[in-house]
C-alpha cells in the first residue's frame, strides 16, 4: 500500500476546482482561474507544503485537459464519467440534497423517491467513490484531507475505510436541514449520509444552527454522532482583498455608469445574488414595489439595483426562475416608471466589478434568502461601502447570527415587513449608518478565508506534527 501513495499532506476535495477549461473556437484549452475561501486558504499554508486539490471535471473543456495531460500544479481534475457527473451533480446533489438542507420543496408535488431517484443515487455512490479512491491513492501516511460540502457527503466514510491513518474533516457550506425536514429523504438514504459523513474526525458547519440541526438528526437516524467533533466556522469576508478590488479602475468606470443610470440625488437599494430559489429574489422585488405603492414619497427618489446572475441553469427550474425574476422587475418598471426614472435596474450578467461598485454605492443592501448557510455578500458589502450602508437581512441567513445587532431583521416571506424595513433604513440618519456599517465591517471579517481555512487544518492536526 505505501508504495503507491503520493506525498500529499494536506488535501482538498471538492466538486469545483480552483481552475477550468473551457475549448476556443481553434480547439485549443484557455484556462480560467477562480477565487474564494479556499483558494486563499489552501495559498496561506504556504508553497513548501505539499498540498493538492482534487475535483471533477465539470465540462468537457475540462475532460479534455484531463485526457491531454494539461493541468495545474497541486491540482487532480477527476475525469468522472459526463452521464454520472450529471446524474450526481444535478439529479441528487443539487435537486435533491440542496432542496432539503434550503427546505425548498414544493412538498405537494415533490420530491418523489422513485426507481429514478434510486438510479441516480447510485450515481452519486460512484461519484463520491471515485473521489475517496482518488484521496487515498494520493495522500501520504497520516495526511489531512478536507472535504467540501453537500456533494461529496459520503466521502469521509468511503475514504475512512480504504486509509484509516487519514485525518479527515467535512465542511457543510450549505445550512443543514432539521429533523422533521431531513426525514422526508428515504430512511436509509438518511442513514447512509449521515453515517458518511460522521467518517470524518471533524465536520464543520457555518453557525451553530446548522451544527445543532445536523447533531439532531444523527440523534434520530444514526444513533448519535459517536466520537466525531462538530465545529463552527464561521466563514468572513476578505476585506483587504475586497477592499483593494474595489477601487481598481474597471469598478471606477462602473460607478461612473451607475451613477449615470441611477440619476443625481437619488437613493440606491442594491442587491447581489445569484438566481437560486433560495435567494428570494422575487420576494424582494415584490417588497421594493410594495414600498412605492405605500410609501409614494420614495418614487422617483430611490433606485433598486437587483443584480441576479445566472446559476444553474441546465436545471429548468432555474431557468424558469430567472424569467421570473425578469417579468416583475419589468412589471414594476411599467407601472411605476416615468421618462426620467427607471425604478429597477435588473442585471443578469455576472460581473464582479459592477457588483463592486453597486457596493460602494449602496445605501441600503438588501439580503433576503429564504434560507441561507451564511450569505457572503451581507458581509462584502459593509467591508466596501463608500458612505455607510443599512443592511437590511433575512433571519433565515446564515448570516444573521453574526451580523443581527446592526442590521435591520426580516422575515424573509413577509413583504410587508420587509417593504417597511427598506422605508426605515432609507430614512435612518447618516451617523447611526455610518456607525452600524463600521460595526457590521468588523464582525464581517472576524474569520477571514485565509484563516477560516487553516482553523480548520490547524484544529485536524496534532500539535506534534
Amino acid at each position: 500500500m505505501a508504495a503507491t501513495l503520493g506525498a500529499a499532506r494536506v488535501l482538498v476535495a471538492s466538486n469545483r476546482g480552483p481552475v477550468s477549461y473551457d475549448v476556443r473556437d481553434d480547439g485549443t484549452l484557455h484556462a480560467r482561474r477562480g477565487g474564494g475561501g479556499l483558494v486563499s486558504g489552501l495559498s496561506a499554508i504556504g508553497p513548501d507544503t505539499e498540498a493538492l486539490w482534487v475535483c471533477s471535471a465539470l465540462g468537457e473543456g475540462d475532460r479534455q485537459a484531463v485526457r491531454q495531460g494539461v493541468g495545474e500544479p497541486g491540482v487532480r481534475m477527476l475525469d468522472i464519467p459526463a452521464e454520472v457527473h450529471a446524474d450526481a451533480y444535478n439529479g441528487i446533489a443539487n435537486s435533491v440534497l440542496w432542496f432539503v438542507h434550503h427546505m425548498l420543496y414544493q412538498t405537494p408535488l415533490e420530491p418523489v423517491f422513485d426507481a429514478e431517484f434510486r438510479r441516480q443515487w447510485a450515481a452519486y455512490e460512484t461519484y463520491n467513490r471515485a473521489f475517496a479512491e482518488a484521496l487515498a491513492a494520493e495522500a501520504a501516511e497520516g495526511a489531512a484531507v478536507l472535504v467540501q460540502d453537500y456533494h461529496l457527503a459520503l466521502v469521509p466514510g468511503l475514504l475512512r475505510a480504504l486509509r484509516p491513518d487519514l485525518r479527515i474533516s467535512h465542511f457543510s457550506h450549505t445550512p443543514w436541514a432539521p429533523p422533521e425536514y431531513f426525514r422526508m429523504l428515504p430512511r436509509d438514504i438518511a442513514g447512509q449520509l449521515l453515517r458518511g459523513m460522521l467518517g470524518a474526525d471533524r465536520l464543520g458547519f457555518l453557525t451553530r444552527r446548522w451544527a445543532d440541526a445536523f447533531r439532531a438528526c444523527c440523534e434520530e437516524f444514526a444513533g448519535g454522532a459517536g466520537e466525531t467533533v462538530i465545529a463552527v466556522h464561521g466563514l468572513g469576508a476578505d476585506a483587504d482583498f475586497l477592499r483593494r478590488r474595489a477601487h481598481e479602475p474597471d469598478v471606477a468606470e462602473r460607478i461612473t455608469t451607475l451613477r449615470e443610470d441611477i440619476g443625481a440625488g437619488r437613493r440606491t437599494i442594491v442587491r447581489v445574488d445569484r438566481t437560486e430559489l433560495s435567494k428570494n429574489i422575487v420576494r424582494g422585488l415584490l417588497a421594493y414595489e410594495a414600498l412605492l405603492e405605500s410609501r409614494p414619497e420614495w418614487r422617483e427618489r430611490v433606485v433598486h439595483m437587483a443584480f441576479a446572475y445566472p446559476s444553474r441553469h441546465d436545471l429548468a427550474v432555474y431557468r424558469d426562475y430567472t424569467a421570473q425574476v425578469r417579468r416583475r422587475a419589468e412589471a414594476i418598471n411599467a407601472r411605476f416608471g416615468t421618462p426620467g426614472w427607471t425604478p429597477v435596474l435588473l442585471h443578469v450578467e455576472d460581473d464582479f466589478a459592477r457588483s463592486l461598485a453597486a457596493y460602494r454605492l449602496a445605501d441600503v443592501a438588501l439580503v433576503n434568502p429564504i434560507r441561507d448557510g451564511m450569505n457572503l455578500v451581507a458581509k462584502e458589502v459593509p467591508v466596501v461601502s463608500d458612505e455607510g450602508c443599512v443592511l437590511v437581512l433575512s433571519q433565515e441567513a446564515g448570516a444573521w447570527e453574526e451580523l443581527s445587532e446592526d442590521a435591520l431583521g426580516v422575515n424573509p416571506y413577509d413583504v410587508v415587513e420587509t417593504a417597511e424595513a427598506l422605508h426605515e433604513a432609507l430614512t435612518m440618519g447618516r451617523d447611526e449608518r455610518a456607525e452600524r456599517t463600521k460595526r457590521l465591517a468588523a464582525a464581517a471579517t472576524a474569520l477571514p478565508p485565509e484563516r477560516w481555512f487553516l482553523d480548520q487544518l490547524e484544529a485536524l492536526t496534532p500539535p506534534s506534527t
